[in-house]
């Protein structure tokens, strides 16, 4: 097969950008964290942190909220990461939320724990005193996502109001906040899914091996492959089959829908995404609950 021709111009314009949103948090926040889910669009934050601040480590630490249902391969390639980079790495699990009485774990087919991290995730900030946790959500993926800007106000709460945003003129981020509030900040904003893998591709970033296709035991259910795992409650008429699948994101595996695919290489996948007419969140089945169900879960202060 004919290799790719990286297309080089506006991969370093993104980049350059990142770069320059992630030193504003650094002059501006004290006490930053990168919201680390495993994926590839926070494996690609990590990488423009370790460029934007070369030699010097990045004054980030990375926050992993573990659901108790994540692929194995996240959470081994999430350890294996943070060594070899030297970032502090926090991890606060859902099961000790569900333990303290303060949120309920879900029943039936379509139960998740995904939505009960922002519960976790929204303790986690007030227990480290984070005042900016950084994302990798991008503009693409999602209509409520396109609301957001570069820097997203939160309040004492957590909570987001995407009428209550603040300009950005010129590439100036207003970062004042009083206490007890925090930001949001998405330097890949404006970045598209096939930009994140071009980037991969051209720096070489590794990524977990759930990205390419593996074999796995899977079902289906209202459109969407989903892996089956002890705690994934099937219906009488939904059947194992072994299929040769992939990820497109990769979140709690009872939301996170697996693709058919035979791309074993980060240049087959760039391939197969430039000719795909699905987004990449149209496997997403915690999307399917609701057409508002990204924006009410911001809303209440998730990702």
């Amino acid at each position: 097969m004919e290799l790719l021709a990286v297309p080089t111009g506006h991969l370093n314009e993104l980049e350059d950008e990142a770069i320059y949103v992630l030193r504003e948090v650094a002059a501006q926040f004290e006490r930053a964290a990168i919201l680390f889910s495993g994926g590839k669009d926070s494996i690609v934050l990590v990488h423009l942190a370790m460029k934007a601040f070369y030699p010097a480590l990045p004054p980030f630490s990375m926050l992993h909220i573990d659901t108790g249902h994540n692929f194995q391969e996240t959470l081994e390639f999430r350890d294996a990461l943070a060594q070899k980079t030297g970032l502090p790495l926090f991890v606060r699990f859902v099961e000790d939320s569900i333990r303290q009485g303060k949120v309920k774990d879900e029943t039936g087919y379509n139960a998740s724990r995904n939505v009960l991290q922002t519960v976790t995730l929204l303790d986690a900030i007030e227990e480290l005193k984070i005042d900016a946790a950084i994302g990798g959500g991008r503009r693409d993926e999602e209509k409520a996502r396109a609301k957001e800007r570069f820097f997203s106000h939160r309040d004492e709460f957590g909570q987001w109001d995407p009428r209550n945003q603040r300009p950005e003129l010129w590439n100036i981020f207003n970062g004042r906040k009083n206490p007890g509030e925090h930001f949001r900040v998405f330097p890949i904003s404006n970045w598209t899914e096939l930009d994140v893998w071009l980037y991969i591709l051209k720096e070489k970033i590794p990524v977990p091996s759930l990205y390419f296709t593996h074999r796995r035991e899977v079902f289906f259910r209202d459109g969407i492959w989903l892996a089956n795992a002890p705690f994934m409650i099937r219906k009488s008429s939904e059947t194992i089959e072994i299929r040769d699948v992939r990820c497109r994101t990769i979140g709690d595996i009872t939301c996170t829908g697996l693709t058919l695919s035979r791309a074993s290489t980060v240049e087959e996948i760039v391939r197969e995404i430039a000719a795909s007419r699905i987004t990449e969140r149209g496997g997403r089945y915690d999307d399917k609950r609701s057409e508002a169900a990204m924006e009410d879960r911001k809303r209440e202060g998730y990702f």
